[in-house]
């Protein structure tokens, strides 16, 4: 099917792929889709609902039925769009959603069911009988959803992620992107330029026009030249603008190994995000088809698309070709088929006023009713009125007019609008901060005013950024004016398709709107209408266009469905770039992660980081014996723990003072400069939202830490709180945990082991306790604080992030002569149950400031968050469970976090539940398991003997209640 003397690629070698099992060759420059095309192989797939075949609708990402998995095993890659896939030697693909065989699907016994499977068929058909669902429904409705199949096995694919930044992001290199790329680069602007295509230039690839006297592919191509010759631009081929973000940031997926055989060193995809100053949107226009009876037969495509095989790549579908349009667009795909020696059968327009044609007969206010063929067309009906027409084809261009690409101006929540002139949605002006569109995905359609437009779009920009504007010179193009008379289906009978790839049709959106799914998110829903791969690219607008009439509206009353990112499918890989095996959660380390695994020490997940759960040495085989020797450690001689990981938020400005008395229970206003205070926050419901100290190192100026699990929540609650109840206070906050690397230094000989490391050393009575300051070591200025966790005398350290590992190395080196070394989580967490501290495990949000015995905490001389609710009745009182210690009798028997409590003489069930156990761990210093939970009343308890009783590890042990601080009491070695 190649068509000689067309095409743009020169290198004409060939290139040998499979495709089911089928050796086919096909050349330089094709893509999966124009290969297969060339062999004369045009049933692809098969659709999801009906199994009905497919073939290639489109040329871009845009398309429905081309899906193919590429490649085998751990490396086959699903769903992957023909028309997109750049081929290569040894490419395999297979076809998809059908069993045995493309050409023999048993599964296409569902079409013979389709008058049963209608619009919302799957609600009212597995409701009854009720117990159905799970032995029956559910299962097959599994078994037969999706698409493509993964492997099962392990992804062995390399990810990357990266950032990029710029002064103007121009996002699609057809015309107006290359003369907006080139314009701002011209004027000093740093640019990126990206299309999700691998060769740039658009449409004009696809289009035999000329350009300032060339043609459009050759114009486009030098164009690219001169600007990869520009320090100033980078080009991102293979890279598609995912998603619109606040604050001037995209996502960017490019495609970096999906045009080669896979390579075990390189990778594969890279996730980009970009930061640009301000945007050019220049994504262009999708055509969409119109909807008539058997409209979705292989051979039948888009008459853009058709053009694109035709010029861009010297294929096409057929020797017998009509082509149907309601648009002057349509008429170039006739006139290049003609040009190129194809038979172009007829060219169908239903507007009654078409000139007539020497090249091709013209079927002025003609229609297609239908078509004809199973897996290939190879005829069509065409109504003129009461005249009908039968023609036979092998291939058929269809054109319902263009949509421009608005995806990525809707991302932050702003809706198109409908230009009756184009009969299509347009962007809104100024949806996105700092964006501009131009050219067709502004509805501006003519090659010469995209042109135009994407210079004025650029000059706009550049002025914006007070660059100074170079004049540039806009080449000459085709300026013919656009023409379109609206036309979403014809007549005719028999299910006219509107979402290929989910076997939507025009009945079934007729019905959704019959049975009051008349809000276009509910018809979307009901039918499944637009929620394919290809998210309605092709069928939305026509769909909208058929509810509005089946409700009486118009399309603007009846309005568009959310567009969401990503603008075309992203691989989980490439978001998770560079966590590959570890799990959803973020993969973030210490400044003394490689020390400690040096060590030998497990790592134990806390919040988003990794910690160290204890340290071995040698002889010691069990985790117990490490946490109780490094408890034994803190207590008799010194400890290292690395607590960077506390949230730590800078807060500023000369109403700083004032934004704390606020945000926390307690009073910071009295707070003076070189001291530290302990504070607990609220939430607005009265509940305790989280604790922490908070520095304060000079006048407005204070630090204040959370817990490792809180921090991000307390930095977006004192974000609410600055721009809603305090937005006349002139106070700023900024997270820096990641900033500084903070170490505990505990122990009765923690003076001793800071003086073996700071320039100046410390007097025994400078830093009191809760004191901070600055220190300086080793001429590198440090934050020095006098806060405990361990209820030892105690410091924390804080250094810039960089100088971590070293403070760290270097507190390890000078512990070993003191009797000291580090500790871990699990010592950390015996010694502060010891001292009755708090984490979330006691805070788990259900908790009062009078159930944890702070309640005098709480000022009564000002307002705070939460205050007035955490007064309410029922918060306060004997009623609640209340905070207490809890010890076993026998020392040998063990706490279990999670166990309730009960009164002796009663059965273990619900109705008799006292408390539970939030807590719990050995005390090597008081030999006895400890533990903390809360009690009904168990402030006035203590002393009391209950049962601890753990039905999932059958526990059953007799405890006593204690007060909450087990050790040093009066708190001597604190202050010590």
């Amino acid at each position: 099917m190649r068509i000689p003397g067309k095409g743009i690629y020169s290198d004409q070698s060939d290139i040998r792929f499979q495709f089911d099992g089928r050796q086919l060759t096909g050349r330089t420059g094709d893509t999966l889709a124009s290969a297969l095309m060339a062999n004369d192989v045009h049933l692809l797939g098969r659709s999801f609902k009906y199994h009905r075949p497919r073939g290639v609708l489109t040329a871009g990402s845009e398309e429905p039925n081309a899906l193919m998995t590429i490649g085998r095993g751990a490396q086959a890659d699903p769903n992957t769009r023909a028309t997109t896939q750049e081929l290569y030697e040894g490419l395999e693909a297979t076809s998809q959603n059908r069993w045995p065989s493309l050409g023999f699907d048993l599964m296409s016994i569902t079409n013979l069911a389709a008058s049963f499977l209608g619009a919302g068929f799957y609600y009212k058909t597995f409701m009854w009988p009720k117990s159905f669902w799970e032995k029956l429904y559910e299962p097959v409705i599994r078994r037969a959803a999706g698409l493509g199949a993964l492997s099962g096995l392990a992804n062995t694919d390399r990810y990357e992620k990266a950032y990029a930044f710029c002064d103007v992001l121009v996002i699609g290199a057809g015309p107006s992107g290359l003369m907006a790329a080139w314009s701002a680069a011209r004027s000093g602007a740093d640019v990126i330029l990206a299309d999700e295509d691998f060769q740039m230039g658009g449409r004009l690839l696809s289009e035999t026009q000329e350009v300032d006297g060339k043609p459009s592919a050759i114009w486009a191509q030098d164009m690219i030249i001169q600007l990869s010759h520009m320090d100033n631009v980078r080009l991102m081929p293979r890279t598609t603008i995912t998603g619109v973000y606040d604050q001037g940031t995209f996502g960017a997926l490019e495609k970096v190994g999906h045009h080669h055989p896979r390579q075990a060193d390189k990778s594969l995809e890279c996730f980009w995000r970009i930061a640009a100053k301000r945007t050019v949107l220049a994504a262009g226009a999708l055509e969409r088809p119109i909807a008539f009876a058997n409209n979705d037969r292989p051979g039948i495509m888009t008459a853009g698309a058709m053009r694109s095989y035709l010029n861009r790549w010297g294929v096409v579908p057929g020797q017998r070709i009509a082509v149907f349009g309601n648009n002057d667009d349509a008429h170039q795909t006739a006139h290049d088929l003609s040009d190129a020696g194809i038979d172009v059968v007829a060219l169908i327009d239903p507007r009654p006023d078409i000139a007539a044609s020497d090249a091709f007969p013209v079927l002025a206010g003609g229609q297609i009713s239908s078509a004809q063929g199973r897996h290939k067309i190879n005829g069509i009906r065409v109504c003129q009125g009461a005249k009908v027409t039968d023609l036979q084809v092998d291939g058929l261009a269809v054109s319902g007019g263009w949509n421009p690409s608005v995806h990525l101006t809707c991302h932050l929540n702003n809706r198109p609008v409908w230009n009756p002139d184009l009969a299509a949605f347009v962007p809104r002006p100024d949806t996105v901060p700092g964006l501009i569109t131009c050219g067709a995905a502004n509805g501006i359609m003519s090659t010469a005013a995209c042109l135009k437009d994407g210079v004025s779009a650029a000059e706009a920009i550049c002025n914006d950024l007070n660059f100074k504007v170079k004049n540039v010179t806009i080449p000459d193009a085709q300026d013919d004016p656009y023409r379109i008379s609206p036309l979403w289906e014809t007549v005719g009978k028999g299910r006219k398709w509107l979402d290929f790839q989910n076997d939507v049709t025009t009945k079934d959106v007729r019905q959704a709107a019959q049975e009051n799914m008349r809000s276009v998110e509910h018809m979307k829903r009901y039918t499944t209408q637009g929620m394919a791969t290809d998210q309605g690219k092709n069928s939305n607008v026509v769909a909208l266009a058929i509810l509005a009439d089946a409700t009486g509206r118009g399309i603007p009353e009846t309005g568009t469905t959310t567009f969401r990112p990503p603008y075309t499918p992203v691989s989980i890989g490439a978001m998770g770039a560079g966590a590959q095996g570890q799990g959803f959660a973020p993969h973030r380390l210490l400044t003394s992660h490689a020390m400690s695994k040096k060590l030998g020490a497990p790592q134990i997940e806390a919040g988003l980081w990794h910690r160290a759960s204890y340290y071995p040495i040698h002889g010691e085989t069990h985790w117990r014996q490490s946490c109780d020797r490094e408890v034994k450690m803190v207590r008799e001689h010194v400890g290292i723990c690395d607590v960077s990981t506390l949230g730590k938020i800078d807060v500023q400005g000369p109403d700083a003072a004032a934004f704390l008395d606020f945000a926390y229970a307690n009073t910071f206003s009295t707070l003076k400069p070189g001291r530290v205070r302990y504070g607990i926050m609220l939430r607005e419901d009265g509940h305790v939202m989280d604790d922490g100290t908070t520095a304060c190192l000079a006048p407005d100026h204070y630090v204040m830490t959370t817990t490792t699990a809180a921090a991000g929540q307390v930095m977006m609650h004192l974000d609410f709180l600055r721009q809603s109840h305090c937005k006349h206070m002139d106070v700023h906050t900024i997270s820096v945990t990641e900033q500084w690397a903070q170490f505990a230094v505990a122990g009765p000989k923690s003076r001793d082991l800071l003086n073996k490391i700071l320039d100046t050393p410390l007097g025994r009575d400078q830093f009191p306790f809760m004191s901070c300051g600055d220190v300086s070591i080793a001429g590198t200025s440090a934050r020095l604080f006098r806060i405990s966790f361990s209820g030892e005398h105690a410091y924390e350290i804080a250094v810039p992030t960089q100088y971590g590992a070293a403070l760290f190395s270097t507190l390890l080196h000078h512990t070993q002569s003191l009797g000291g070394g580090p500790y871990g989580m699990e010592a950390l967490n015996v010694l502060r149950i010891e001292k009755g501290f708090l984490t979330h495990a006691e805070i788990h949000g259900r908790i009062t400031m009078d159930d944890i015995g702070m309640d005098r905490m709480v000022s009564r001389k000002k307002d705070c968050v939460g205050f007035s609710a955490s007064r309410r009745p029922g918060l306060l009182g004997a009623s609640r469970e209340q905070m207490v210690g809890i010890r076993t009798i026998a020392s040998d028997q063990m706490l279990h976090a999670g166990a309730h409590l009960f009164e002796s003489d009663v059965r273990a069930r619900r109705e008799n539940d006292l408390g539970y156990l939030t807590s719990v761990g050995y005390s090597p210093t008081l030999s006895s398991y400890l533990g903390l939970g809360f009690l009904r009343n168990g402030r006035a308890r203590i002393g009391d003997h209950l049962r601890m009783v753990d039905h999932l590890h059958g526990a059953d042990v007799t405890v006593e209640i204690c007060d909450p601080v087990f050790f040093d009491l009066s708190g001597d070695r604190l202050h010590d």
